[in-house]
């Protein structure tokens, strides 16, 4: 039977890099529902031509599309083994929505990890994030410091911070973040299919942390 995990975390987490890692730890595609909005955006699809007309209007793309671009990407070839959820549900309505959908492949959510950390953290690894206005190469404060403050190592172009990286921006969207998600974390956990991950390990132990749970 094909395996499916849902990953949860709030936005600086480490959720993106856990998922890339554990997808090829085990071997399975990694479906980013932000990624499969902006491939079916770019390649003028259908469904991204629909997405597109809610998203320029600044409005939420309806389930049903969601869940259609969900269910078309589960029926390439690469996700016959199963797949990594990132980023979808994201309510219990598609949670449940995600559950029938899972069937047609002959298969279930096996376990949801939800990776956590304390908000101050999360807000320092956001927040420490500087860009590059020519090519957008990504600089850290802390992690990643570029040798001259505000300059580019790679291109020498001014560093600016995005206003999603600001430190308000960043406050707002996790607990925006947070406070939408609970519904759908007392879901899983009902389930019995949650897994708490603490994200504020160092990145190789959360790794090892999030393999156990999802091999238990």
């Amino acid at each position: 039977m094909a395996i499916f995990i849902v990953l949860l975390g709030p936005p600086g987490v480490g959720k993106g890099t856990q998922a890339k890692i554990l997808a090829q730890a085990k071997n399975l595609a990694h479906i980013s529902s932000g990624d499969l909005f902006r491939e079916n955006i770019k390649n003028q699809t259908e469904l991204g031509k629909h997405a597109k007309l809610f998203i320029d209007k600044g409005e939420l793309v309806p389930d049903d599309v969601t869940i259609d671009m969900i269910r078309e990407r589960l029926s390439r070839p690469d996700c016959k083994p199963g797949a990594i959820l990132d980023g979808f549900p994201r309510t219990p309505v598609q949670a449940d929505a995600l559950e029938k959908m899972l069937a047609e492949f002959n298969g279930q959510v096996n376990v949801v990890p939800y990776i956590t950390a304390p908000e101050s953290i999360v807000v320092g690894r956001i927040s420490g994030r500087w860009t590059c206005r020519s090519n957008g190469h990504i600089f850290h404060q802390m992690f990643n410091p570029p040798k001259a403050d505000g300059i580019c190592d790679i291109d020498g172009s001014e560093l600016y911070q995005r206003e999603d990286d600001k430190v308000e921006t960043v406050t707002i969207r996790i607990r925006v973040y947070l406070e939408q998600t609970i519904p759908l974390v007392d879901y899983y956990r009902k389930t019995g299919k949650l897994v708490e991950i603490n994200g504020a390990q160092a990145v190789e132990q959360v790794s090892r942390d999030l393999c156990l749970a999802v091999n238990n």
